[in-house]
């Protein structure tokens, strides 16, 4: 829960030639009039500079006693319980109320009102859930408040320091915690009848995931990539990435590519790579360093660490008869993470060829919150560098969360240990449960251990039920089939001989499209395929002995299709394939499954008539 204050700024008059002029408000400036703002961060109005209003939002100037107050039509009702209580004089839209000057609540920054300060300005993300539908605005403590007031000519103040504290810029709280402050500030302007009420509601604010302090925003001087410059270059280079789910290319990641603002690459902080920027104090001239070797020229200085304690003591004579010193900011980290496929290789200083020939990547794959980190700052570097992307593709996954729905957490411990799950159900059973969900489609996945023991009962132990049924029966009758007949008289061997290399088709299309989801429906089908069918229809034949060659073609073709499958869902399900492959390989077999080639579909094996009748049989079998 937040303290939501409503607050009362007097108003003193209207700008000149202003929209709230030409609509003859200027009865306003009475001394009795009130413009009714609010918030939830009580420690940003000693900063607050100006007022925002929704332009299309219907505002009300009403009579309340000897005092006149303006506020959103929308929430008269959060302030008066019956309608007697006050007068509508008149109704406006925001945007007639731009340009109403006021008094600011705290005698700080009265300067500023000459740089266009205490005003109203319009505001796009104003609303009427809460509050008086009008809202303070302090730019140094505020992404939207600073966004409205650029180019107003009001300056961003921000009277606080790096651990948060009040500077002498406001001396009645100087050196105090930033939120320690919010009583004091309560108190003072309910003395001083500016404050209108107190009310609580509920309402998101950034806390410290490691020790759940509450977080302050605060404008801090950077260094920024005209990101701008380049952004028809990235969206170019977005349409030549196949992305995994499709939707992602022209929705969350194109649309924040369109939306895209330069990026601010400086950290103030100790550890990080030092932006190699060097400044002379004197001139103002700066240099930015781009290798080793040229720092060296330039400095005089052997440069054998860039860590920053040694880089700040190198120093470079200016031209002007100075000495220029680096700048004490460091990079941001995600430069450093879009910069991977050139540092790794420390391109281009060396392996140059084989950078270059191994460049874009073929696939990468992260969380969907990688659309503004990492695929963001990849793209932003590959498009400025080569006007290409990074990479070629990108497989993007959702968040994994507990059964409840809610974020997986280890203070909570709302999950079962994994290594519990894997001696459990297995390591593949829980592979295939996250690779045949959801979240491979950048949505969000529910674990449940319910979930990976029904992959363990309906995909993996079928799968070994086959395995372990040919087994058995090879070992009973001392059959050491090596390959499937060339062309099988009997229509069931035909027929999944065909299946599986139409199953070999659909996963490798499947795979090559990076849809791994899709990738595992073909062997799904094919285990139940070869469980619920074939083996059922086949079972006599592998009993019998009085039919050698019919036996002998069962045999092979179960063998054949068992190392067919472990071939093709080894990449899904690697332990049960590698333990079905090492009894089921022959001496001139690769010694794991995992060195075996992936197996290409032999078209010559399949018969999309037979498999047609086949699926028609099955169908009035089960009507």
């Amino acid at each position: 829960m937040i303290r939501l204050l409503p607050l009362k700024f007097k108003v003193t008059g209207l700008v000149s030639g202003s929209a709230a002029e030409a609509a003859k408000l200027a009865d306003l400036a009475d001394g009795n009039t009130f413009l009714l703002a609010w918030t939830t961060t009580p420690w940003t109005l000693p900063s607050n500079l100006a007022l925002a209003v929704g332009p299309d939002i219907d505002y009300v100037l009403v009579q309340d006693g000897n005092e006149r107050y303006i506020l959103a039509e929308a929430r008269l009702s959060a302030y008066y319980k019956k309608p007697e209580e006050y007068q509508i004089l008149w109704k406006k839209k925001g945007a007639e109320l731009v340009g109403i000057t006021y008094e600011p609540l705290f005698p700080y920054f009265k300067e500023t009102k000459e740089q266009n300060a205490f005003r109203t300005y319009p505001g796009d993300y104003v609303s009427t859930e809460d509050g008086t539908g009008i809202v303070h605005i302090a730019p140094g403590f505020g992404e939207d408040d600073q966004r409205i007031l650029k180019g107003t000519g009001v300056p961003t103040i921000c009277p606080v320091d790096a651990e948060c504290r009040f500077t002498d810029e406001v001396p009645d709280y100087k050196g105090l915690f930033v939120k320690d402050a919010d009583k004091a500030i309560i108190d003072r302007l309910k003395a001083e009848g500016k404050l209108v009420k107190r009310d609580q509601i509920l309402h998101a604010y950034p806390h410290c995931w490691r020790c759940s302090s509450p977080l302050i925003y605060r404008a801090v001087s950077s260094w920024f990539v005209n990101v701008t410059k380049i952004k028809q270059q990235m969206l170019d280079a977005n349409q030549q990435i196949h992305w995994v789910p499709e939707h992602i290319k022209d929705g969350r990641f194109g649309k924040w590519l369109e939306g895209a603002r330069d990026w601010a690459i400086s950290r103030n902080r100790y550890w990080g790579n030092p932006l190699p920027i060097w400044k002379c104090p004197d001139c103002g001239k700066t240099i930015c360093v781009g290798s080793r070797k040229e720092l060296q020229d330039l400095s005089g200085v052997e440069v054998k660490d860039l860590h920053k304690h040694f880089v700040d003591e190198i120093t470079i004579p200016c031209s002007c008869g100075g000495t220029m010193q680096r700048i004490p900011e460091v990079l941001d980290c995600w430069f450093e993470s879009g910069a991977m496929p050139y540092a790794q290789n420390h391109y281009p200083f060396e392996n140059k060829e084989f950078f270059e020939s191994h460049f874009p990547a073929d696939f990468i794959s992260e969380g969907l919150d990688q659309t503004r980190g990492w695929f963001y700052t990849l793209t932003i570097l590959g498009a400025a560098l080569f006007n290409r992307p990074a990479f070629k593709n990108c497989v993007v996954n959702g968040l994994v969360l507990a059964e409840d729905g809610k974020k997986m957490s280890k203070s909570l411990r709302n999950y079962t240990d994994p290594m519990d799950v894997i001696n459990t159900f297995g390591a593949d059973a829980l592979r295939i449960f996250l690779m045949h969900s959801a979240v491979v489609k950048a949505d969000d996945l529910r674990y449940s251990d319910e979930g990976v023991k029904d992959v363990l009962k309906s995909i993996i132990i079928p799968l070994w039920n086959s395995y372990s049924f040919f087994v058995t029966y090879a070992n009973i009758d001392g059959m050491k089939p090596t390959k499937a007949p060339e062309n099988p008289s009997n229509p069931l061997d035909k027929w999944i001989l065909s299946v599986s290399e139409s199953m070999v088709e659909k996963v490798t299309a499947a795979l090559d499209s990076y849809d791994m989801n899709r990738a595992i429906d073909p062997i799904v089908e094919f285990i139940d395929l070869l469980n619920n069918w074939y083996i059922r229809r086949s079972r006599r034949r592998f009993w019998r002995s009085e039919n050698d060659s019919d036996k002998a073609e069962a045999y092979g073709t179960l063998y054949s299709v068992l190392k067919k499958i472990s071939l093709v869902a080894a990449p899904i399900m690697p332990y049960t394939t590698e333990a079905i492959w090492q009894n089921l390989r022959l001496e001139s077999d690769p010694i794991s499954v995992h060195l075996a080639d992936y197996p290409l579909a032999d078209t010559k094996r399949k018969d999309e008539g037979l498999e047609f009748k086949m699926s028609v049989v099955q169908h009035a079998v089960s009507m």
